[in-house]
């Protein structure tokens, strides 16, 4: 008999519906046209599993990624995604040989880089496409409207470097009031006109909530992340395409043990929690270093036999506990538990867990640990 330990083995998993995925990016395809689509998969597709993802993208005929540096670029070629990926993040010039030597499509923003990135792929002897960005109000990296000319000129001076992109990036595309995107369309637009004789092919700059909203904002291509995974950029997007898109994650567990408790006993770490009944307990084998956040402890509810459960006491590492008590003599060891999904007629949401911590979505499914299996399904 083999001991070793697989993925199904971990109680607490997340399923990543390819059906979903696919209706989600077709969606989206739909909406810009023939322009192309890149889906971005950094930070392990938002926490729905990288590898997974790109794989299934691959055989929809997606062919660029994009990801946040040269780590998850590296890894995407370990899992044998050859295909085009742009690095979205600034880096720095120690990181250039691996860029070149993984065929990445690096962003870039500094002379630094630049002279570093045309070094390395000399002595590689290839040529590397790169992606220069433009700060057009994000505010985070990327050069001056008035500095992209001289900054073309200066990539243009090494043969082996290939300007192939030109973008930028949204901070507010996703609030209702869209003066301050469109004004960066606008600069965005001008740069485009006075760039004309660079020979660049590709601009791009939309993000998920500007390809849903921003039609102007479209240009070559685009970059879509959450609403490839189903999940709203906010709830202040007001294309109708959004109710459509479908959710590719769930989260689940099972319950591993069950106690009846007498009232006025405190449960987990501190007794932040006191049984007003007696009470049927439930322990679940999820917690925080499983991206439940414990701050969600004794404010969120969890799925079982297609009820809302109130989640009690502290969130642990490794466990957390539920009041089953109102299915005393139904539940049973061994229930699926759902923490995100669909279970009967109730759901739970990322958006649900997102505002009870104050936070975005994209934080709760990112969240998700790497020791939770990411098993595909439905594809």
């Amino acid at each position: 008999m083999n001991g070793a330990a697989s993925s199904a083995d971990r109680l607490t998993r997340a399923f990543i519906h390819l059906d979903r995925l696919t209706h989600n990016v077709r969606l989206l395809q739909n909406a810009v046209g023939h322009r192309s689509l890149w889906p971005v998969i950094k930070a392990d597709a938002y926490g729905h599993g990288a590898e997974i993802v790109a794989h299934h993208l691959l055989r929809l005929g997606y062919n660029t990624f994009g990801v946040a540096d040269v780590e998850e670029a590296v890894a995407l070629r370990q899992a044998g995604i050859d295909t085009t990926i742009i690095t979205l993040s600034a880096t720095l010039p120690e990181h250039s040989e691996a860029l070149v030597a993984c065929g990445c499509e690096p962003v870039v923003c500094t002379e630094e880089m630049v002279e570093a990135l045309a070094r390395a792929a000399e002595r590689a002897g290839r040529r590397v496409a790169v992606h220069v960005k433009v700060d057009t109000g994000m505010g985070r990296v990327g050069i001056r409207p008035d500095d992209v000319l001289a900054f073309l000129d200066r990539c243009r001076a090494y043969p082996a470097l290939r300007l192939r992109g030109l973008m930028s990036h949204f901070p507010r595309a996703d609030e209702a009031d869209k003066t301050f995107s469109r004004e960066q369309i606008g600069c965005f637009r001008r740069i485009v006109e006075v760039t004309a004789r660079y020979g660049i092919e590709v601009r791009h700059m939309a993000n998920s909530a500007a390809l849903l909203d921003l039609p102007d904002s479209h240009f070559d291509a685009v970059r879509p992340g959450i609403a490839l995974y189903g999940l709203p950029p906010s709830a202040a997007i007001a294309n109708p395409r959004l109710q459509a898109l479908k959710p590719v994650l769930e989260w689940k567990t099972r319950i591993t043990f069950l106690k009846e408790v007498p009232a006025g006993v405190g449960l987990s770490y501190g007794h932040a929690f006191h049984t007003a009944r007696s009470s049927l307990i439930a322990t679940v084998p999820v917690g925080y270093a499983d991206g439940l956040h414990r701050n969600l402890s004794n404010r969120c509810d969890l799925l079982v036999r297609g009820l809302r459960c109130p989640q009690v006491g502290r969130i642990t590492m490794d466990m957390s506990l539920l009041d089953v008590t109102a299915l005393r003599g139904r539940v049973r060891l061994g229930d699926e538990v759902v923490i995100i999904g669909r279970q009967d007629d109730e759901e739970i949401t990322a958006d649900d867990l997102a505002e009870k911590l104050g936070t975005i979505n994209y934080e709760v499914v990112s969240a998700i640990s790497h020791r939770v299996p990411r098993i595909a399904v439905g594809g």
